[in-house]
């Protein structure tokens, strides 16, 4: 897939435009999914018992997986809770940094082993991020732990690489560029089997061209190690990423997630988001960590506010039938829960204490399950989100 400019939907112009090129999409039927065998795994810490499915009817539909370091768990939880659900199948996952990561092994697990394969698969990758955390110097501190608020805030480590980060690049203090997610995913994932045709879901892989400020979507066979970790790649801490002589940073910057390559290349017309980053914080940061911070989650959310305003102008054409021929009509749904993802400090991004990462994965579980009782029947009928309320 080509590079996409950044300002694809900055005007109407540019939504008009990205309209009268959508009517060579035609909308075709959402292509059968068959059932996959869904069982519970004996023994999985901080799992309950299996929930029962809402219909006979499988609904397929598409996800887009926001980044956001160790919060990324949250987002295993979500799958973890969809996995339960045998009449809910997926075509298509739009994913970017700790969202790609989740995405590609989810993946990978559904090709090798279906639903209980993807299960086992996310747990084992998340319990090598805290292995290999363990290893590192980013631990909670005693007095971290004894707070209990999952924070770094009192840990030397974490303190000294604040302070290495804004005075010396990661080609001065990180010479030879080691980042230990880069085994931990490796040992997790079998790229060949992404590659593969038979791939039972399609994958986009998103990052930042560091030249040119565009989006670079990776799919089929251009996922790779090296495109999931240009995905993540933190130009702070990593030195960028390259792949057949470009330079790539996290996709966070131009998509988080991105929905096009969903809409162009997937016959569901329904797109689940999980958020990581809050859209909505009630009150203003005064301090310098929660400035920065929420600096970073509305320069990462960004992107996303501009497609859904593509979205909302495409689909109100669509509606008032005021343009001709078979442009596709989205369906956006929204899983988030700003409160509790907003009330984590920001250090916490970089805590992968176990017992945090299983707190986070059986809050998306909950969250999931919340979503799934009041929405699944209105997968492929209508969307469950206000996109003009909620993102614009």
């Amino acid at each position: 897939m080509t590079d996409v400019d950044r300002h694809k939907f900055p005007h109407l112009q540019s939504l008009l435009l990205n309209a009268l090129c959508m009517r060579a999409i035609r909308v075709t039927a959402m292509e059968e999914t068959s059932e996959h065998k869904s069982a519970e795994t004996p023994g999985a810490p901080g799992r309950a018992g299996h929930e029962p499915a809402f219909s006979n009817l499988v609904r397929t539909t598409n996800l887009a997986l926001q980044g956001g370091g160790a919060h990324g768990a949250f987002t295993w939880g979500v799958l973890d809770r969809f996995l339960d659900e045998k009449d809910l199948a997926f075509e298509g996952l739009s994913a970017t940094s700790a969202g790609a990561m989740n995405a590609a092994v989810f993946a990978y697990g559904l090709a090798i082993g279906g639903r209980e394969g993807a299960r086992k698969a996310l747990t084992d990758y998340w319990k090598r991020v805290s292995d290999a955390a363990k290893l590192g110097p980013l631990q909670p501190s005693f007095i971290d732990q004894m707070l209990g608020d999952h924070k770094l805030a009192w840990s030397p480590a974490f303190s000294l690489m604040g302070f290495v980060t804004r005075v010396l690049s990661p080609y001065e203090f990180n010479p030879s560029d080691y980042n230990p997610l880069r085994e931990v995913v490796e040992q997790s994932i079998d790229f060949d089997v992404l590659g593969r045709p038979d791939c039972p879901v399609k994958l986009f892989l998103s990052a930042t061209n560091v030249r040119t400020g565009k989006i670079k979507v990776f799919a089929g066979k251009e996922i790779s190690i090296s495109a999931v970790m240009a995905s993540a790649c933190l130009p702070t801490m990593f030195h960028a990423v390259e792949i057949d002589g470009e330079a790539y940073w996290d996709g966070g910057y131009m998509g988080n997630p991105a929905l096009f390559p969903l809409i162009y290349n997937c016959n569901s017309t329904d797109i689940v988001i999980v958020h990581i980053n809050p859209l909505i914080r009630t009150e203003v940061p005064r301090a310098a960590v929660d400035i920065l911070n929420r600096i970073n989650e509305i320069s990462f959310n960004s992107s996303l506010m501009r497609e859904m305003r593509a979205v909302s102008f495409v689909t109100k054409l669509v509606t008032q039938k005021r343009v001709d021929g078979g442009l596709k009509r989205v369906l956006i749904h929204s899983i988030a829960d700003d409160e509790f993802m907003g009330a984590l400090s920001p250090t916490s991004k970089y805590n992968a204490d176990w017992n945090f990462l299983i707190f986070l994965r059986d809050q998306g579980r909950k969250c999931a399950g919340d979503w799934l009782a009041k929405h699944f029947a209105k997968l492929g009928v209508e969307s469950t989100v206000d996109i003009d309320k909620f993102y614009l």
